[in-house]
């Protein structure tokens, strides 16, 4: 743990030295790239603002990665039980992928209004797939040893897909979230990009209209941040869970 804390400070200190020294040398006005120190200055003095604008965002995220990690944990398991499921649907999914992303968010706006929903809905949008994609690879990924010595206990097709498929498919689940925890709140901001009054996104916009750049620049910070901090919080209880499951029923 502490190796791992040592190499974040020092990855983010050689980081701000080099955006210092780029600011430096190439001698850019603080319109085009404000110094460290001016956005962190920035980042103190509007810690209200930002603060209000992040919690908004962050409940966009939590939301459309909770219905999203459902969603695409029901339909994994769907496609997996179901071969005309997978048939008809998995095509429509992966069709679905080609379409950009803001392309969808205008019409969801349009639909759900520029309130949270519209936001959480683009949320679930870019993660369902990531979530569904690997779960679903997992659950078929089953050691067939394991499935036919069930059959030989007499399990039917319910009991072996909620007494051994899933549980040896949770390891892929659990990357599937960890995939969504970094790409939520990327739906979340191309939402409020599209139309909203709150939220980073839309503090953004508002920044980098009014040349405000070193707030765009901290807004953003503020987004990495909890972007960081969302995926350490779901890596940490990906692997309590996991470890939870192992440690009552052996390892999957």
């Amino acid at each position: 743990m502490m190796t791992r804390l040592v190499t974040i400070i020092a990855s983010t200190a050689l980081a701000l030295v080099l955006w210092q020294a780029l600011v430096m040398l190439a001698d850019l006005p603080p319109f085009i790239l404000p110094d460290p120190v001016r956005v962190f200055e920035t980042l103190w003095k509007s810690r209200a603002l930002i603060a209000h604008h992040a919690t908004i965002t962050g409940a966009e995220v939590l939301l459309g990665l909770a219905l999203g990690a459902v969603l695409g944990g029901f339909s994994a398991i769907g496609l997996a039980a179901s071969p005309m499921a997978r048939r008809l649907i998995r095509p429509m999914m992966v069709f679905s992928q080609s379409i950009p992303v803001f392309a969808l968010a205008p019409i969801l706006t349009l639909w759900l209004g520029y309130g949270l929903w519209s936001k959480v809905a683009m949320a679930l949008l870019i993660i369902y797939f990531p979530v569904t994609s690997a779960f679903f690879d997992a659950l078929m990924r089953t050691p067939q040893h394991w499935l036919d010595l069930g059959r030989i206990m007499g399990a039917n097709r319910h009991r072996l897909m909620w007494h051994i498929r899933v549980p040896a498919a949770l390891p892929g689940f659990a990357s599937g979230l960890r995939l969504a925890a970094v790409y939520a709140p990327i739906g979340a901001i191309i939402g409020e990009w599209v139309g909203a009054s709150k939220g980073l996104g839309y503090l953004m916009l508002l920044a980098n209209g009014r040349a405000k750049i070193d707030l765009m620049f901290a807004a953003l910070i503020v987004l990495a941040v909890l972007t960081l901090l969302l995926h350490a919080g779901v890596d940490r209880a990906c692997r309590k869970w996991l470890d939870g499951k192992a440690a009552r029923h052996g390892p999957a």
